[in-house]
């Protein structure tokens, strides 16, 4: 049995499933508030949040299969945030929360299918940062997203 991938992926769903629950409680006028930490749309802000699940999903199966493409710095990535944050400006409470729920369980998957050596292994994600392994990778690109984005959607939105 895959206990810690089991684990991690229960702890993941969780997350994901409170992200949704917060989403789907925001009014319209939270929905525009901006985000101090994003500096974003709290709907942009979500919308990033639920794009990013299968990606990282898709860099962590590459981890694991050695299969890294390479040459990926954490400035490219700065720059396609803001590129999505730009294209994305006028998204939906609707549109995003659907993106969590398919992004969600596929994400889940790729964890759950893990074993304790494919968790251990370990790739050059950014050019400009040390190797991660898949486990880290879980913990900061899936669990550690939500709790930075749903924690600053709830610093914004208010109590």
């Amino acid at each position: 049995m895959r206990a810690k991938s089991e684990g991690l992926a229960k702890q993941f769903e969780t997350k994901a499933q409170e992200a949704v629950a917060v989403i789907e409680m925001l009014s319209d006028a939270d929905w525009k508030k901006v985000t101090a930490a994003e500096r974003w749309t709290v709907g942009v802000t979500a919308h990033h949040l639920a794009g990013a699940f299968e990606p990282v999903a898709g860099i962590i199966t590459g981890i694991v299969s050695g299969t890294l493409p390479g040459g990926f710095s954490r400035a490219m990535l700065d720059e396609m945030n803001a590129r999505h944050a730009r294209e994305h400006a006028n998204c939906t409470r609707a549109e995003t929360v659907a993106l969590l729920r398919k992004g969600a369980p596929k994400a889940a998957a790729v964890v759950r299918g893990l074993s304790d050596d494919q968790l251990a292994k370990s790739g050059t994600v950014f050019t400009d940062a040390p190797p991660m392994t898949a486990e880290q990778l879980v913990m900061r690109g899936l669990i550690a997203h939500i709790d930075e984005h749903v924690g600053s959607i709830r610093k914004t939105v208010g109590p």
